[in-house]
């Protein structure tokens, strides 16, 4: 039986074109920050990897390079310059951990979609950072962040997007701050980026990715990660093709699958895992 990989969404492999810019990074073995010639050859292929970023993602603001998405919820979560705190109920497992118990929680209705009523009235307190993800990491339900960013903006608040899951796959949100991680694309783990409107609505610390993170910046990572994103390895129709295949065959192994089309929204229940492995490729 051909066997089929489909936990893409928590990692994925690392692309040739990722592998080869790290390499070329290894090449470039000097510190980023140091004056010497070494250094500035290594900064300059940092700044290029950033700058490619920002241009294959549409994003014209500032991007500090973390070790992945995890990193970049924290440091927002802790040096947001906002009094409040709210995030999903369905958020990844980090975003409540580093937004603290006082962090209000947004209620999900029985689609995944977020409960714009609980969202309006706790925008009414007062300004809070806001984290919501664009897409689940575990059920895929698409928030609709271009009708909810305005809400948040217009209450003084801050949005945070966590777009692990969709970076590459679809248009990234009018967030204020977007977390991504590269080895959800096609790029290595232990790598990933903070993209920020406006840094001044975050407190730095100092150091180096222009005072907002301490540490050598890691230059083959950043260019690994951006060579990954310019390889534009999601062909979103070949996808959509495969998930109708994917969805034919749970059908045939006794599973359901269900669709609303209005929000864009798709599930596959989880009474069809079990027998997923039937599908072949």
């Amino acid at each position: 039986m051909t066997r089929i990989f489909l936990d893409h969404a928590a990692t994925t492999f690392v692309l040739p074109e990722a592998r080869e810019a790290m390499a070329r990074g290894f090449e470039q073995w000097a510190n980023p920050s140091s004056p010497h010639a070494e250094g500035r050859k290594a900064r300059a292929l940092l700044e290029d990897a950033r700058s490619t970023i920002a241009e294959v993602l549409g994003w014209r603001h500032d991007v500090i390079f973390t070790s992945g998405a995890s990193e970049a919820v924290e440091m927002v979560a802790a040096r947001a310059r906002v009094a409040g705190r709210a995030h999903s109920a369905t958020e990844h497992a980090i975003v409540p951990h580093a937004m603290g118990p006082a962090s209000r929680v947004i209620p999900v209705d029985s689609g995944g979609l977020i409960d714009e009523q609980a969202l309006d009235a706790i925008l009414a307190e007062g300004p809070a950072l806001v984290a919501i993800q664009q897409v689940n990491n575990e059920t895929g339900v698409l928030q609709p962040l271009d009708r909810l960013a305005p809400k948040v903006r217009e209450a003084g608040s801050l949005l945070l997007a966590d777009c692990a899951q969709s970076a590459g796959k679809v248009l990234l949100p009018d967030a204020d701050f977007i977390a991504l991680s590269a080895h959800k694309l096609g790029g290595p783990p232990g790598v990933g980026a903070l993209m920020a409107k406006d840094l001044g609505t975050i407190e730095p610390v100092g150091g180096q990715e222009r005072g907002y993170r301490r540490g050598t910046q890691d230059a083959p990572s950043a260019l690994a990660f951006a060579a990954a994103l310019a390889a534009k390895p999601y062909d979103m129709e070949r996808l959509a093709a495969l998930r109708t295949r994917l969805d034919e065959g749970v059908k045939q192994a006794g599973g359901a699958v269900m669709v609303r089309f209005g929000d864009s929204v798709v599930l596959v229940t989880a009474c069809a895992a079990a027998s997923v492995a039937r599908v072949t490729a």
